[in-house]
C-alpha cells in the first residue's frame, strides 16, 4: 500500500475542518488557559492623559532651572486641576494626572525641600517619568488577537479594560478510548506476564488538557469487533472528537480498523511516516475518530502530528516547529520521514539538540518522552545528519 506524505495528509485533513464557532463567556477568574474567541481592541488610549510615573514634582522643564516653587500637592486619584507657570511645580505620586502646563517629573531623591522651595540637586531630562497619551495602548489597537491562550498578563490586561465577562472557545470534548485484551486499567491487578497496564488514555487526557481541550476517558474495551464498535459509537455521542489506542496495525485482532471501515467516512489510511505509519483518521459527520497506535510512545507522537492540528485549526493556534543545532551525529533509522525524541539543551544564548538518554528500540518506550522532550524532524531522503548542522524541531505541548 502506497503510504501519504506527511505533508499531503496534513493537507488532506485541513480541507476537512470546519470553522469551530462555539462560544461561552466567562468570568476573568475562570478565563486562565482560555482560548479568546474574539479579538480584543483598545476603545481608548490607555493613559488617557500624560500620568506621572513615580513620586516627584511635576513641573514645565528648562534647562537653567535651580529650584521651584511648590504650588500644591496631587495625590494618586485625584481630578483636581492644577496650572503651573514656569518655576513652579506640583508634588505628584504614582499615576497621578500631570498638572496643566507640567511636561517633566523631577523624583523625590532629586530634590532637597526647604519650606516651599524645592531645590533641584540633581536635574531630569524633559519628559522625565511622564507616561505619554497611548503609552500602553493607542485606540483602536488589537491587544489579544483571537486565540490566544489567556495567561494572566493577558487576564490582567482584560481586567485594566474593565472586562469581567468574557468570550472564550468552548473546549472540544475528546473521548478517549484504549483498546486491547492485553491491557489492564489502572488499580487492576496483572493476572499474568503477558498484561500491561495502560498508559494510553492518561497520557492523551493530559495532552488534551493541554491543549485546550475537555477530555472524556472511556472504559477500556477487550478485543471484540462488536464492542468494539458499540464503544466508539457510544464515545461519539458525548465527544467532538474520539481517539482510540490499539487495533490499527496489521493484527488479527484489530479490531478498530475493522469498526471504521463500514460506516465511516476515511480521512487518511495511513502515512509516510514514524513512528505511526498506521495512522487512520476517520470522520462520522462532522465528528472526528484518530486511530492510533497502541504503543505510548506512537500514540503521543501522533496526538502531537494530527489531533494537534485538528484542535489547533479550531482554537487558531499554529503548530510550534523551532530550527535548534544539532550537537551529535544523528543515523537515520528507517526509509520514512521520522520523528525522534531530542533533548533541548541552551548554550551561549543558542538552542541545541541532542539524544542523550534516548533509548533505541520499540515505540513502547514511554520515557523517550520525558523531561519535556521534543522531536526531531528527519527527511525522509536523509540518510544521516551531522554534528553541528541546523534542524527542523517539533515541540511536543
Amino acid at each position: 500500500m502506497k503510504l501519504t506524505s506527511y505533508e499531503d495528509s496534513l493537507k488532506i485533513l485541513k480541507a476537512t475542518i470546519k470553522h469551530w464557532d462555539r462560544v461561552e463567556k466567562v468570568t476573568l477568574t475562570n478565563a486562565l488557559d482560555r482560548h479568546i474567541a474574539y479579538d480584543i481592541i483598545a476603545k481608548d488610549n490607555h493613559p488617557a492623559k500624560p500620568t506621572s510615573a513615580m513620586d516627584g514634582y511635576a513641573f514645565k522643564w528648562n534647562e537653567n532651572l535651580n529650584e521651584l516653587k511648590l504650588l500644591d500637592i496631587l495625590p494618586a486619584g485625584s481630578d483636581k486641576t492644577i496650572s503651573i507657570k514656569d518655576n513652579e511645580c506640583v508634588k505628584t505620586f504614582t499615576g497621578s494626572l500631570m498638572s496643566d502646563g507640567a511636561d517633566t517629573l523631577i523624583p523625590v531623591e532629586n530634590v532637597e525641600i526647604s519650606n516651599s522651595i524645592v531645590k533641584i540637586i540633581k536635574p531630569v531630562a524633559k519628559n522625565f517619568a511622564v507616561r505619554q497619551v497611548g503609552e500602553s495602548y493607542k485606540k483602536g489597537e488589537i491587544l489579544i488577537k483571537k486565540g490566544t491562550k489567556l495567561n494572566y498578563a493577558e487576564i490582567a490586561l482584560l481586567a485594566e479594560l474593565g472586562i469581567f465577562h468574557v468570550s472564550v472557545f468552548i473546549k472540544p470534548k475528546v473521548a478517549i478510548l484504549a483498546t486491547g485484551s492485553e491491557i489492564v486499567d489502572l488499580g487492576e491487578p496483572l493476572q499474568n506476564d503477558a498484561q500491561i497496564r495502560s498508559s494510553n488514555h492518561i497520557a492523551l487526557a493530559m495532552m488534551m488538557k493541554k491543549l485546550g481541550a475537555q477530555p472524556i476517558v472511556c472504559e477500556i474495551v477487550k478485543d471484540d469487533a462488536n464492542t468494539v464498535k458499540t464503544a466508539i459509537l457510544n464515545a461519539l455521542k458525548s465527544a467532538d472528537v474520539l481517539l482510540t489506542t490499539g487495533g490499527v496495525s496489521m493484527g488479527d485482532f484489530d479490531f478498530v480498523k475493522v469498526a471504521l471501515k463500514d460506516d465511516f467516512e476515511i480521512v487518511l489510511n495511513g502515512a509516510d511516516i514514524k513512528p505511526g505509519r498506521h495512522i487512520k483518521i476517520a470522520r462520522l459527520g462532522e465528528k472526528y475518530i484518530f486511530a492510533l497506535p497502541g504503543f505510548p510512545y506512537s500514540a503521543m507522537v501522533m496526538t502531537t502530528l494530527y489531533v494537534r492540528v485538528l484542535l489547533n485549526t479550531w482554537l487558531h493556534q499554529d503548530e510550534p516547529y523551532i530550527k535548534a543545532i544539532l550537537d551529535e551525529k544523528y543515523e537515520k533509522r528507517s526509509p520514512y520521514l521520522e520523528f525522534t525524541a531530542i533533548n533541548l539543551e541552551y548554550k551561549d544564548g543558542k538552542i541545541y539538540a541532542n539524544l542523550n538518554g534516548k533509548k533505541l528500540g520499540s515505540s513502547a518506550i514511554i520515557n523517550n518522552l520525558t523531561n519535556n522532550a521534543a522531536l526531531l524532524v528527519v527527511p525522509k531522503h536523509t540518510k544521516s545528519i551531522q554534528k553541528g548542522e541546523i534542524v527542523d524541531i517539533l515541540m511536543i505541548i
